[in-house]
Parts: C-alpha cells; structure tokens; sequence
C-alpha cells in the first residue's frame, strides 16, 4: 500500500474508534482481520497513523479547523511524519486508494503555526484536564503534557537472576539499544520514525528464556526505589499482570518472600508463566484476601501500584486520554484510598509503605498521601530527597522530588513515563 492507502484505512480505523467508542487496539485488530491482504509493514504504518492521531488529536485537529477523523489522519502526517501540506498532496496523487487531497480552505488552514494555538491545543488534552495538569507541573505543564502526546520508546529490563545487562544487549544486537539513563539494569530502543515499528523482542530466544521483560524505565525506578533486598517479607497488593513482582524479585536474589496478590484475579492470570519464565522462585500468588491475613504487621514492605487514571501513560494509551472523566478520577481516588486504608495493615512496624501510580495527577499522588496522613498518623515520610541520592547520584534534575510528599517521573523531565513514588515508614 502506498501512502494514500495506508492514510485511508487509518481514517477508516478512527471513525470506527469514534463511532463505537472502542480502544483502539481493538479497531485496529478487527480492520487487520477483515483487510488480511495489507502486510506487515502496511498494519505497522497504519497503526502509527492512528496512534499518532489520538496522540494529538487536539492540535492535529487545530491545524485541520476541524475533529472529524480525516482531520485527524491529515493532521497526524503533519506533525509527526515530516510533511508538509504540499509534499502531502503531491504523495496523494495518482492513489486511486487515497483519500481526496487537502483542500485550499485546509491548505490554508495547515499553513498556521501551531505556537499560536490555545494552551490546552498544543498541551494535546482534555480542556478538563488543564487544571489537573497546570497544577502537577507548573508553570511547565504545557511542555510536559505535549511530552505525553509524543512516541514512547521501548523500555526492556535485563532479569539479573538470569542474565546482565550487557549480556542481554549483547545477545539482542540491536544497533538502536543502549543502557537506560538512570535504570540500572534497563535497556532502551528509542522511539520509532515515520512508519517504522519496534522489534518483536517477545520473539527473541532471549526473551523465551526468560533474560529480560518489558518494562517502562519509570516503572524499574519505583521498584528499586521500594528497597527490596535478600531475605526480607514483601507484598505486593496490586500485582496485576506481576510487572514490579518479577523486578523485586530480581533485587531480592530469589531470597526471601514476595506475596503477590491482586483484587482482580484475571489480572493475575498472566504473572504464573512469566515467574516460569523468569525463575522468580520466591514468589507466592495469593488470590483470595482471606488468605492475606497472616501477614497482617509482618511484612518489611508492602507495595501499593495503585489502579488509577494512568495519565502518565498517555503516549502508550492515547485513546484512554480523550475517555477519561472526572467521574473516573474520582472513583479512582476512593479506591486508591481504601486500598492504602486496607494495606497499610500489612507493614510492621519499621517497615515501609510504598505507593505508586502511573499518574501525573496531583489529587492521586501527593493529595492522596496527605489525605492517608491525616487518616492514619502511625505512618511518617522518608526523606524521598535523600533516597533518590542514594540511588542516582547527580541525577536530581531527572526527577520533582519533594521530601515529605514524593518523587514523581515524566517524559519531558527523566524521559519515563508519567510515575509517583512515595514511601512511608510505620513508626507507631
């Protein structure tokens, strides 16, 4: 398929995300399934369009002077393939398959300059999320939330119990892959061009045997943040697919104990065979909440990787940007409460209650924590300024970090995902 063709069935694809208010991981499947003549590279290419379109749908949108979906598809070309309105036209033309050229009134429009739109258009959210995000970043906010809309890279941990770094990059080959700027065992392919698409690492021997995972840099933080070490009781309260599981185990050298457990147990179902995988042997899964009542006050950490809004991962989840609501905010704020209300119990005294989201919004992060504060005064804040020294020295810039209430991660600022990290030690 040439350009036109690919522009064509990314629009396709957006008005069916539109129409049925589907993820667009779904359209996308259901479009390949019913179109098996487009190969690889077309699905890749067409994927990138759509993805980059939701990504910055606001000022792709702004740029067109309109939101329909064949503005979107446009605008995305525009922004993030290098075109311009009349290289975009001329690579149209002669495509029986291609959508009909910009017209005069959208070559006029496209000749603006998007350094004169509205804050929220060149941040690329919600207009209901500007607040949200002008109060987590400042006077920032714009140019970390268009960091938000950007490609991410492809973030890799090397699993120690099996194989290093550097052996791990070595077997991969990869000319592209390098050490992650501050993880110290992550390994970073960077954000793909134009219609290029990532490597299939999950099909790697290296990945079948279990040498590294997937993993965003932001998360491998928080986890050697929590201060995991040999011989020490860990729950994990919110495993999930067991992403932070595996990385505490890693740290812990297989010695000790980590229980994993999740209130929803579908969640769960994948963590069994990627621990085979990774012959993460001290881990226990425990499904059902009763089962969790012996640890009650025994465990040196217990980890909370909150559900929440995952704004700070909008540039892996564009469509889950424009589905989001206030409603669902606060929701996610109730659980989150419960949650820190629930595990809390867990920790004995002197040792740690991690939180984490991969959030950017303050009433998730900092907000919640002041909140459990005045709830529960047995807990008291590290000093999160000297726990990011301890860990990455001279890498203060890389991070807000501020000492009673929290670190938090960005793309603009340690080029991670959006993360926040707070410990707290039970001294009562």
């Amino acid at each position: 398929m040439r350009l036109g063709g690919r522009l064509a069935a990314a629009i396709e694809v957006l008005e069916d995300i539109g129409r049925r208010h589907r993820p667009a991981a779904d359209a996308l499947r259901d479009w390949g399934l019913s179109h098996r003549f487009a190969g690889g590279g077309d699905r890749a290419a067409i994927g990138n369009i759509v993805y980059d379109a939701l990504r910055r749908r606001r000022s792709a949108g702004w740029l067109l002077d309109g939101d329909a979906p064949r503005a979107l598809g446009f605008g995305a070309l525009l922004l993030e393939w290098g075109q311009t309105p009349q290289s975009l036209n001329a690579a149209l033309e002669g495509d029986k398959f291609a959508p009909e050229p910009l017209s005069q009134t959208e070559l006029a429009a496209a000749s603006r300059s998007l350094a004169d739109a509205p804050d929220a258009v060149r941040a690329d959210c919600p207009d209901w999320c500007a607040p949200l995000l002008q109060g987590a970043f400042g006077a920032e906010w714009v140019a970390e939330a268009a960091a938000l809309a950007a490609r991410p890279p492809l973030d890799l941990r090397a699993n120690t119990l099996k194989a290093s770094r550097d052996k791990v990059l070595a077997e991969l080959g990869l000319a592209e892959a390098d050490p992650t700027a501050l993880a110290p065992d992550g390994i970073r392919i960077p954000p793909i061009e134009g219609s290029g698409r990532h490597p299939n690492v999950q099909a790697e021997p290296a990945f079948q045997k279990g040498w590294f995972e997937v993993q965003d840099e932001g998360s491998q933080i928080a986890a050697l943040l929590a201060g995991a070490a040999p011989g020490m009781q860990v729950l994990d309260y919110c495993a999930g697919a067991g992403g932070k599981t595996l990385a505490l185990s890693a740290a812990m050298e297989n010695r000790g104990q980590i229980f994993a457990h999740d209130a929803e147990k579908q969640r769960l179902a994948p963590i069994f065979e990627r621990l085979r995988r990774a012959e993460a042997r001290n881990v226990q899964v425990v499904a059902k909440p009763a089962e969790l009542s012996p640890l009650t006050g025994h465990m040196d950490i217990v980890l909370i990787d909150a559900p929440c809004t995952g704004s700070g991962t909008w540039r892996r989840r564009p469509d889950a940007k424009w589905r989001l609501t206030d409603r669902q905010l606060e929701t996610r704020r109730a659980e989150q409460a419960a949650i820190l209300d629930t595990a809390s119990g867990f920790v004995k005294t002197g040792g740690l209650l991690v939180y984490v989201t991969c959030s950017v919004f303050e009433a998730e992060n900092g907000g919640q924590i002041e909140a459990f504060h005045a709830r529960d005064g047995a807990f008291s804040a590290v000093d999160h300024a000297a726990l990011w020294e301890t860990h990455f020295p001279g890498h203060t810039a890389a991070a807000r970090i501020d000492r009673e209430r929290g670190i938090s991660l960005s793309p603009a600022r340690s080029g991670t995902d959006g993360f926040f990290f707070c410990a707290l030690r039970r001294v009562g």
